[in-house]
């Protein structure tokens, strides 16, 4: 197990552009704000959304788009370095108007509408290459 104790600096609430990347629109926050570590909570709706899920027998992310008005029932996600830039991490439970849920790691989505609950730390955290998985992650 791997931890650490962090200490929250600053807490803020966002609202995302209309239009707008929504990961983009969290990674820009954090670099104007100079935040290196934060841990996020959001909900709204969004036009698209191309969402990746991990295999972990192939260790490669398999992609699926989806071309539709969603909401964002659930978003969790966390900012740090990934290749000396600020990444944000997100994942997302999207549903259709049916109701069906969609989940996986969100790397892409045209925000309809976004409010995000951001809580800044003041260590900052640096993803690196983690061998048994083949992922990034914080170490």
């Amino acid at each position: 197990m791997h931890y650490r104790e962090v200490d929250a600096s600053r807490e803020f609430l966002l609202r995302l552009e209309t239009g707008a990347d929504w990961r983009t629109e969290i990674e820009e926050f954090a670099a104007l704000e100079e935040i290196d570590a934060a841990w996020f909570q959001a909900m709204g709706a969004v036009r698209d959304a191309e969402v990746w899920f991990y295999d972990q027998e192939d260790k490669e992310y398999r992609s699926v788009t989806f071309d539709e008005p969603l909401e964002v029932a659930a978003c969790v996600g966390n900012v740090s370095y990934l290749d000396g830039e600020r990444f944000a991490h997100t994942h997302a439970v999207l549903s259709r108007p049916s109701g069906q849920a969609l989940a996986g790691h969100l790397n892409a989505a045209t925000v309809f509408a976004g409010e995000v609950y951001l809580r800044a730390f003041e260590d900052g955290l640096e993803r690196e290459h983690h061998e048994p998985t083949d992922l990034d992650l914080w170490l």
